[in-house]
């Protein structure tokens, strides 16, 4: 009942019946289900024996060398699109599931074996189709009318997978979940400005339309353009200034803050001067003037808002008061106010003075 193949796959004394066996195992359980052939051929074989046998006899040796050709004709050639382009399939193929907890999977809604939501965008787009069949009595018409509403769906497909590799590509669902924080907390290359971060602001629409790279490279770029025009102002700035070497540009810049240091010192004795005589150095351009004790707060507030000195406002304050009183005494007033009292000053004067209570609002 033993037989001898030719080859060294015929080592291991398998009999004819086993073979039998062997090949309507093959046919009944499929290539890869050793276990379930070994069964079947009989309890002496192991699975490990039985893959072994099958592959160095049927694949690798003669018979599948005689039976296996080397180039598979016929085959059907890919028509299709490369990735990306305008009709490629890979805009609706999924993208891998977020690494995500299953309480924030339930917080968003969100199917990873899917990689869809319960509320998808646009949600009533599968109500173009739901209810379309194709009958044998149909009309050209309610054909064309039948796959213009299969080509609306596919197009709505293709947008909402679209928003969602948008989404996937800019890392908006760990900012929506808050994830993003962690990496913010790494020290970043370079501390984003306050310009900066408007900036992307405004343009965030544009995100659509551009990768997350691009816009990176973008910004840094323009950062980059910024740090050079900074530069070319240093330097052309050392050239007004004499400086031709950049040995000697660290002696300027020492002594440059310096005297920024003095005028900073100055300006907040000035300060704290002004504090301690309770002006807060509001009055500044005022208060050394004449005159400038004879005010009221409000009216030095006046004074220095209209840049007046206090002598003309009180020279012009005593001619209107006493124009008013003449008027109210029924004598006629001929006094001439100065020139350099414009309308508009006049007119804050009037103004000030009628609601201080120096004049009556009809005389005003």
């Amino acid at each position: 009942g033993r037989f001898t193949l030719w080859g060294p796959e015929a080592e291991g004394g398998w009999t004819s019946r086993e073979e039998q066996l062997l090949l309507d195992a093959i046919e009944q359980f499929g290539f890869g289900n050793w276990e379930d052939m070994a069964a079947h051929v009989g309890a002496s074989r192991t699975p490990q024996e039985v893959m072994e046998h099958y592959v160095s006899m049927y694949i690798h040796g003669n018979l599948g060398r005689a039976c296996i050709p080397d180039t598979i004709p016929n085959r059907v050639t890919d028509h299709t699109c490369p990735g990306g382009g305008p009709l490629s399939p890979s805009l609706t193929t999924p993208l891998p599931p977020l690494d995500i907890s299953v309480a924030e999977q339930q917080q968003l809604g969100y199917m990873p074996l899917r990689d869809d939501y319960e509320i998808e965008y646009d949600q009533d787009a599968e109500t173009l189709i739901s209810g379309l069949s194709v009958n044998y009595d149909d009309e050209d018409v309610e054909i064309e009318l039948k796959r213009a509403h299969v080509d609306m769906y596919v197009r709505k497909l293709r947008e909402r997978q679209r928003r969602k590799n948008i989404a996937r590509d800019y890392n908006l669902v760990p900012a929506f979940l808050g994830k993003d924080k962690k990496d913010k907390e790494r020290p970043a290359k370079r501390k984003v400005t306050k310009e900066e971060k408007e900036l992307r602001l405004k343009l965030r629409p544009l995100y659509q339309f551009m990768s997350c790279k691009e816009f990176d490279d973008l910004f840094e770029g323009m950062h980059k353009e910024k740090m050079l025009r900074a530069k070319i102002r240093e330097l052309q700035r050392y050239r007004r200034n004499g400086i031709t070497k950049l040995e000697e540009s660290a002696e300027y810049e020492a002594a440059r803050h310096k005297r920024e240091k003095r005028k900073e010192n100055k300006s907040a004795a000035g300060a704290r001067r002004g504090k301690e005589d309770g002006r807060d150095g509001e009055f500044a351009a005022i208060e050394h003037l004449p005159g400038f004790e004879l005010l009221s707060d409000r009216e030095k507030v006046l004074c220095s808002s209209l840049n007046l000195s206090p002598a003309r406002y009180v020279t012009v304050k005593t001619i209107i008061i006493k124009d008013h009183l003449q008027k109210r005494q029924g004598i006629p007033s001929k006094s001439r106010l100065p020139s350099y009292l414009d309308k508009v000053l006049k007119k804050r004067i009037l103004n000030f003075l009628t609601e201080s209570g120096w004049i009556s609002r009809e005389a005003s």
